[in-house]
């Protein structure tokens, strides 16, 4: 079919666009406009998908360094007793780089008539590096300041500015389980000096976290000697699932082990589809631009009956015909296709600068940090939906050809030459 004389014709069409545009220019201009419109939907196609990459990457990663790749804890929901006894086998567990224990609960903040309801982690200091990254994010004060009876309590930045509260201040915090006495129901509380400040980058954690001692915490929340659950970081996020049952199979029947997958299995699948419907729908601004294609090719096989037929009868084949303007078409979506995959695969790397500089040009952000998870646009480009988006744009544009070439390999010499 792609014969070098059907090859060398369609190339010399492309070089003619000259005479084209100077014969039909609408015929020019829709040419060039599909493969701008070709170029424009790749091009969006790789940076959208790459800013939906990297706000998965970081989203997962702050998620991940804040709560735990895995977590074993009580399957009957109360505290975790003899926890103590459980930390030998799971360090030297397959894929285990860091346990910590853990205290997690709901109370209430209270400064100076301040109100703010926030979750109160109790850690151990000396552990926790093991299992977060939470000692990076530390803005004022340390981890090791939180010790035990001392009842100190790092705030995440959002909360200490809600509570209207700064280092040394002393923050009452309630607890729900109220003190049951003669005199009646009697909300249980304690007051925590603050000596540290945290910023984690997302809104639910600055706005809502407390760090203390995870001693402070049980005796808080009651909990005697044990603890919410044992936080596990693992040297492969991914095999979460293949570790976590590892680990079950070795524990009592009455201890459950969570992973970071069904943890967030909701929001996580909510990307997914989200990133696989985005994708769809650009695909179709590549669809569109490939239609153009269509419409420019019938165009130039009318333009060019006379020109076929006189072909037809030297001798030239149907599917040599067909190759002609198979090969024009796709010139012009292949040139389409590279020009916004190179475009696309230039402003994806450029993406946090490029917004950085519209936000101080005009004055305002994006992605509010009270409204967003993350206040910063990051963008991750994958090799592989590169190679995805520039193989369905060629495709479609090959597609496009198919229709206008039948139609050229089926004009009749005699018909087109009647009135030549």
């Amino acid at each position: 079919m792609f014969q070098p004389l059907a090859v060398c014709i369609g190339l010399r069409y492309i070089r003619a666009g000259k005479h084209l545009r100077r014969r039909n220019p609408f015929v020019s201009f829709i040419a060039s406009a599909s493969m701008l419109g070709v170029a424009v939907g790749v091009m969006a196609l790789i940076v959208i998908l790459s800013v939906m990459n990297g706000f998965e990457q970081e989203l997962r990663g702050r998620i991940l360094g804040m709560t735990a790749h895995a977590f074993v804890e009580s399957a009957a929901a109360g505290p975790l007793r003899d926890w103590r006894a459980l930390l030998p086998a799971l360090e030297r567990q397959r894929g285990v780089v860091g346990v910590a224990p853990f205290v997690s609960a709901e109370a209430m903040a209270v400064h100076h008539g301040y109100v703010n309801g926030m979750t109160v982690r109790g850690v151990r200091p000396e552990a926790e590096p093991q299992v977060s990254f939470i000692g990076d994010r530390l803005l004022d004060g340390r981890l090791a300041d939180l010790v035990p009876g001392g009842f100190g309590v790092i705030l995440g930045r959002g909360l200490a500015r809600s509570l209207h509260a700064e280092i040394g201040d002393r923050v009452t915090v309630i607890s729900p389980q109220p003190n049951v006495t003669a005199a009646g129901i009697i909300p249980r509380s304690r007051r925590f000096t603050v000596v540290g400040v945290l910023e984690v980058g997302m809104h639910e954690y600055d706005t809502a976290l407390a760090l203390v001692h995870i001693d402070d915490a049980a005796r808080l929340f009651r909990l005697g000697d044990g603890v919410s659950g044992l936080r596990l970081k693992l040297d492969d996020v991914f095999a979460a699932p293949a570790i976590g049952r590892e680990i079950a199979a070795g524990l009592p029947a009455d201890l459950r082990v969570v992973d970071w997958t069904q943890q967030h299995v909701t929001f996580f699948q909510a990307l997914k589809t989200e990133k696989a419907m985005m994708a769809v729908i650009l695909l179709l601004i590549v669809a569109v631009a490939a239609f153009n294609i269509v419409s420019t090719l019938v165009m130039v096989v009318t333009e060019k009956q006379a020109d076929i037929a006189i072909l037809r009868t030297m001798g030239i084949s149907p599917r040599a015909v067909m190759a002609i303007f198979v090969v024009q078409g796709a010139i012009n979506g292949v040139a389409g296709t590279l020009l916004g995959g190179a475009a696309g695969v230039w402003l994806a790397g450029r993406v946090p600068a490029i917004t950085g500089f519209i936000e101080r040009q005009l004055g305002f952000q994006f992605l509010p940090a009270d409204i967003y998870y993350i206040s910063e646009l990051p963008s991750e480009l994958h090799w592989f939906d590169v190679s995805a988006i520039v193989a369905m744009s060629l495709a479609l544009c090959l597609l496009a050809t198919v229709y206008p070439s039948l139609r050229a390999a089926a004009t009749a010499p005699a018909e087109a030459l009647r009135y030549e």
